[in-house]
Parts: C-alpha cells; sequence; structure tokens
C-alpha cells in the first residue's frame, strides 16, 4: 500500500474528471452551474479537480471556452485543491499554444497531456510531441495513456525517455497494465494516477499516487475513504469500499458516456439543473436514466453505511 507520503507531485490524490455544464440549448457553457458543481465537488472531498478533459467534453468546446472554464473552477476554488487543465490535442503545435495560454492564466497548477489520438504517431512522435508541450510552459505534466481512445500507448520506453523531463512528473493511466506501471514506478520518479474507475483499487494497491475519476461526481465521499483506507495500510475497509462501488460503476460507465451519465447523476441530486451535452453526444434514454439515479441514490445510502462505520 501506498502511504500519503510517498506522493512528490503533491497535486492531491482524489481527483475528479470534471463534467462541463451547458445552458439548457448547449449553446454556452453555464458558469453559474460550473461554480455549484465545483463546491460540490470540494464537499465530498475532491482536493484536484480537472477540468477540461474528454469527460469536460473538450472536443466540442472551443480554446476561449477552455480557459473561461478554468479561470471559474479557479476562482471558485482558490486554495482549497489543485486544479489541472486538459490541454491535449493530436495537434503538437495546438496543444503548445494552449500550454502557454493555460500557464499564461496563472490558474492551472498543472497539466493534463492526452497521447496524440486517430493519426497514430510513432513511439519517436510520441517522444517528440510530449517534448514540444514541456518546453511550451513550466507548469508540471501529467501524460495520459488511454490507448483505447487514442490507438496508440505510450510505451514503458517512451514513459522511461520522457521521466527525464524535469516537468513531466506523472500518468495518468487508463491502459490498466499494473506491471509496466508498477515497474515504472520503481525505476522512476513518475506519479501514477488511476485513469480507470475499475481499477482504482488495484492501482492504490500497488503504489499509485491517487486516482482520477469520471464516478467521484458521485462516489467522492466514497473514494476519499478508500483511498485514506489504502494510505494506511487497510485492505479490508478498502476492498469493501471497492466492492461497494462496482454496482454504480457499471451503470455510469458501462452503458452511456460517463459526461453523460455523470450530468443525469449530478441533474438527479440537484447539483446541475439539467443534463444537457453537445452534440455528438445525446442524452440518455429514460431506461438508461432510471438506471443512473436509481444506483445513485442507493449508492447515497451505501455512503452512510460506511460513514456511520457498519461492516456489513
Amino acid at each position: 500500500m501506498t502511504t500519503a507520503e510517498n506522493s512528490s507531485l503533491d497535486l492531491g490524490t482524489l481527483g475528479v474528471a470534471m463534467v462541463t455544464p451547458f445552458t439548457e440549448d448547449a449553446s454556452a457553457v453555464d458558469h453559474d452551474a460550473l461554480r455549484v458543481l465545483t463546491e460540490h465537488l470540494l464537499d465530498i472531498g475532491h482536493d484536484l479537480l480537472v477540468v477540461n478533459g474528454t469527460t469536460g467534453e473538450s472536443p466540442t468546446t472551443s480554446d476561449e471556452e477552455k480557459l473561461a472554464i478554468l479561470r471559474t473552477v479557479k476562482e471558485t476554488v482558490g486554495d482549497r485543491a489543485q486544479v489541472m487543465a486538459g490541454i491535449g490535442s493530436n495537434s503538437t503545435a495546438h496543444t503548445a499554444a494552449l500550454a502557454r495560454a493555460t500557464a499564461a492564466t496563472g490558474c492551472a497548477d498543472s497539466l493534463l497531456v492526452v497521447t496524440p489520438y486517430y493519426n497514430k504517431p510513432s513511439q519517436g512522435g510520441v517522444k517528440a510531441h510530449f517534448r514540444a508541450v514541456a518546453e511550451a510552459s513550466d507548469l508540471p505534466i501529467l501524460l495520459y495513456d488511454i490507448p483505447g481512445r487514442a490507438g496508440i500507448p505510450i510505451t514503458p520506453e517512451t514513459a522511461i525517455e520522457l521521466s527525464a523531463i524535469p516537468t513531466i512528473r506523472g500518468i495518468k493511466d487508463a491502459r490498466g497494465d499494473l506491471h509496466d506501471g508498477s515497474d515504472l514506478m520503481r525505476i522512476t520518479k513518475l506519479e501514477i494516477y488511476s485513469g480507470e474507475d475499475a481499477l482504482n483499487l488495484p492501482w492504490l494497491s500497488v503504489g499509485a499516487s491517487g486516482i482520477i475519476s469520471v464516478c467521484s461526481h458521485v462516489t467522492g465521499r466514497l473514494d476519499r475513504m478508500q483511498i485514506d483506507a489504502a494510505h494506511r495500510g487497510d485492505l479490508i475497509t478498502a476492498q469493501r469500499i471497492h466492492s461497494s462501488r462496482i454496482p454504480f460503476v457499471n451503470a455510469l460507465m458501462n452503458q452511456v458516456p460517463g459526461a453523460v451519465a455523470v450530468k443525469h447523476a449530478m441533474e438527479h441530486f440537484g447539483i446541475l439543473p439539467h443534463a444537457t451535452v453537445r452534440l455528438p453526444l445525446t442524452p440518455a434514454d429514460p431506461q438508461q436514466i432510471a438506471r443512473i439515479t436509481a444506483s445513485s441514490s442507493a449508492l447515497a445510502g451505501i455512503v452512510k453505511q460506511f460513514e456511520r462505520g457498519d461492516k456489513k
């Protein structure tokens, strides 16, 4: 198990990949709703908020909107949590420009940079891409390894070479290879964050610094308890929390895109006024919404059980 002292990155341990609230017609970002959502995420234990990722519908927001989202979240958070800004694209020049613009706001504590997607560069191209982005600002960078969407992985050899760049400080892992990740933590100073909700506990158990979760919009209190249990070596409690989350993770992540499901859950709890998404995403159907809201309500009861210390 990890200990809290093991983390040198100091980005926090419980991260959330935030959704982006829009106005009901999806024509603009709803900054009032964004402030409410931010306060909710702080209230349930997050110490790292990640904006402008895929869950934040970054493919459908302009660069100007991304910077405005970042400013609103940082103004709301203040010094209560870290704010990480997603800036990745499959254009190196665009990603580097967005890194510079993001750094210039003074509102980001770090950057999340995804592997270039769809155009499938070689590992040499991947390394050159990340080097160029690292040169564009002095902000710490988490690489985002998600071959299921990008079409290519960040190989261990590439990660080891990139770890020599001082601002490249870790990886958000959605590849799920715990062996390779464990080896990287053994031979480099890279921090690993779980980027797959179903694998949070396995990653924590082999030394990951924390998680960056979609489900934690709802499961945040449980996730905080699980991380704390893992850090103090309480595997039994961590396993119980892991098991209790499984039905909810299935309901949230296995029917519709995470951004869609989370917005319906947040609407159900009154955090967001509606669940509007931008095309090409579309709302869930009534049957899917019913499953999302039912599992969300059930999870709220499970949270109360753990807070009471029930041993069921």
